[in-house]
């Protein structure tokens, strides 16, 4: 960008180069999106399966999905950390690839009965999810402060389609797999494959310019300096910005909230003998919670306020417990209702929660504390999967709704307190 594009006393990030560079990278974040959406989803459901068939134990399905979701928390700073050196095009092309190689090892593992082989390859599927949600923060990159949220938003809603369509693809997937000889569970992973490359493919051919790179650029003509800190400065810089720790926190509540129900539904549900078509419809149902919505989420979070709608989050995720938690395993139009408010909650917690972040950090931190936040949001996530089997596997599915419950009150009472709920707005504003 030319010193002659950026607007005489106006935000650069307005000029006209800026704004076209941005398009580009949220079309590309978005295509890509779409293609990690239908991986990611489709394999959830399928690797708890899959594990509980080998182990035949629910706990066994519950440490599935905390693979998944320890390999996206392991790789949150090593991501974060690429796209500090190499930018955001480097980093998530990387982490796509890993996935994809990850679901090609869980189709050996089933085919081997080898439930060691399904962790491990569940676990660098799940570094394609911190790929995704690095994509969420690298749609800001080049974003005016009044629009974050709305950019964030378009890139988890591009998850939409591919994220509804993946777990209906269980029954024809599977399928394909006897078709091929493979094991019936392992045609997920086929797809997820596929899809995880043509993602990868997607953002390193199309992703230019880099948007975190032209943002420093940016940065560098505007201000004269550009400082590149590390992970260790970025942890720092977050220890003195309470509104982002609270952004972070809203993040990772809805998040283990949300894993914890979601990864158990399937089970509960197999347990009285409801078909895999059924069982992909509610997680389907589910997923459009979680991103259909997201675009509104964006547009209230920039116009009523980040706060406002954390709080909001906090009101749907406890009714999508109490709901989910009251529902009979062969109910399947209840736990439809319950596990779509779960989406929604966990829809506004993690917008209005990111955008939060974003707001409160420097430009060229954002990388560094944005791997922090994907790090503790996923870090959480796997304790929740791993205590979510155990829970039911002890217990009942009821039990784990109150349970994760837990988390989403102690959200309640950290933004009830005034050093977290005190920020200024793009314009000027207060929250209240």
């Amino acid at each position: 960008m030319s010193a002659s594009t950026v607007p005489t006393g106006g935000d650069p990030l307005l000029a006209p180069d800026v704004l076209r560079a941005q398009s580009n990278a949220v079309r590309s974040l978005s295509g890509a999106a779409v293609f990690g959406g239908i991986a990611v989803a489709g394999a959830i459901p399928a690797g708890a399966l899959l594990a509980a068939s080998i182990a035949d134990s629910a706990a066994a399905a519950g440490f599935a999905q905390t693979s998944g979701v320890l390999g996206a928390a392991l790789l949150a700073l090593p991501l974060a950390r690429i796209a500090l050196t190499r930018g955001r095009r480097a980093a998530l092309t990387l982490g796509y690839a890993i996935g994809a190689l990850g679901a090609v090892i869980v189709v050996f593992a089933a085919v081997e009965r080898n439930l060691i082989l399904v962790y491990v390859g569940c676990l660098l599927v799940g570094v394609a999810s911190a790929a995704g949600l690095q994509a969420r923060y690298a749609a800001t990159d080049l974003a005016a402060e009044q629009h974050r949220a709305r950019a964030l938003s378009l890139v988890v809603w591009a998850s939409t389609i591919g994220a509804v369509l993946g777990p209906n693809l269980l029954n024809a997937s599977g399928n394909l797999a006897l078709n091929l000889g493979l094991p019936q569970l392992s045609g997920p992973y086929l797809i997820s494959a596929a899809c995880l490359g043509l993602a990868a493919v997607i953002l390193w051919l199309f992703l230019r310019p880099d948007p975190y790179r032209m943002a420093m650029t940016i940065q560098k003509k505007t201000t004269g300096m550009v400082n590149r800190p590390s992970l260790r400065e970025g942890l720092v810089h977050l220890r003195q910005r309470p509104r982002a720790i609270m952004g972070i926190a809203a993040i990772s509540a809805g998040h283990i909230c949300m894993v914890m129900v979601m990864v158990m539904t399937p089970v509960h549900m197999a347990h009285v003998d409801v078909t895999l078509q059924l069982i992909g419809l509610v997680i389907s149902v589910h997923v459009a919670g979680m991103y259909a919505f997201s675009p509104i989420v964006g547009w209230a979070v920039d116009s009523l306020g980040r706060t406002q709608m954390v709080v909001v989050g906090i009101i749907i995720l406890l009714l999508a417990c109490l709901i989910s938690g009251l529902a009979p395993g062969d109910d399947v139009v209840v736990l439809g209702i319950g596990l779509f408010l779960l989406g929604l909650g966990w829809s506004c917690t993690l917008i209005a929660g990111s955008t939060i972040v974003t707001d409160e950090v420097e430009p060229e931190k954002r990388p560094a504390v944005q791997g922090l936040s994907d790090l503790a949001m996923n870090a959480s996530g796997a304790a929740g999967g791993a205590v979510a089997g155990l829970v039911v596997l002890l217990s009942t599915y009821g039990a784990l709704c109150a349970i994760a419950a837990i988390p989403v009150l102690a959200l309640a009472v950290l933004i009830s307190r005034p050093r977290y709920r005190k920020v200024a707005s793009a314009r000027g504003q207060r929250e209240q």
